[in-house]
Order: C-alpha cells, then structure tokens, then sequence
C-alpha cells in the first residue's frame, strides 16, 4: 500500500502540491480584503479550486497512462475531489472555531470538478486527433 502511494505521489506531483494548497486554504482563517465584498467571491474560488484540481488529476493521469481515463477513472477523477471537499467541510465545521462547513461550498466544488472534468477531456480529445 505505501509502495503504490509514493508511486502516484511521484508520477501526481502537481496534484499532490495542489491537494496540500486546497487543504491548507480551507482551514487557515483568511484576512480580511476589498475581495470579500464581492459577491459569492468564496464560491468563485471554490469552482475555480476544485475546477483546476480535477483538470490536472485528469491531465496527469493522462500523462502517466498515455491514454484517456476510461468511464470508471473518469468517475473516480471526479468523485475524488467531491469526496476531499465533503471532508474539509466537515472538518472546517468540526475541527475549527472560525470555520463553518456549508453545503453551498461543497456544490461548488463539485461544480468546479466537474467543468474542470469537462473541460480536460475535451483538450485530451482534441489533442489525441492532433496526433
């Protein structure tokens, strides 16, 4: 088990840095800016969060496989990252004082998966026609 760990840990690296990022960002608490006047802002970074962590754990398990993800990694590309941002909203509501979990935040993350889905695997369809 720790062998195939430290496999996809070397062969994901920017998914790991970017899980870490994800986890990090959603249990600090955050200053205060101008930003938080904009409405829904901490759901634009949620799509934009879990969009772009969908996107690379896609890409890079392209990369790694040489081939598009079949339907079943596919799902579990997706689930993968709804499932992470159900656990940090329930540790944000749990294992925080100045965090609250919220199920608008975990939509927009599975929101956010599934374009980021979309989106890399229409760029490996084209990109396989390419070549």
């Amino acid at each position: 088990m720790t062998r195939e760990l430290t496999k996809w840990i070397r062969r994901h690296p920017i998914s790991v840095i970017l899980i870490l990022v994800i986890w990090y960002l959603s249990l600090f608490t955050p200053p205060k800016t101008e930003l938080a006047n904009v409405r829904f802002i901490d759901k634009w970074a949620h799509l934009l969060m879990y969009g772009s962590l969908a996107f690379v754990l896609w890409m890079e398990d392209w990369r790694v496989r040489k081939a598009s993800p079949s339907m079943p990694r596919a799902l579990a590309l997706y689930i993968g990252p709804v499932a992470m941002s159900g656990l940090i909203e329930l540790a944000q509501a749990y294992c925080t004082t100045d965090r609250s979990g919220d199920w608008l935040d975990l939509a927009a993350n599975a929101i956010g998966a599934l374009a980021g889905i979309v989106l890399s695997g229409m760029l490996t369809r084209k990109m396989r026609k390419k070549a």
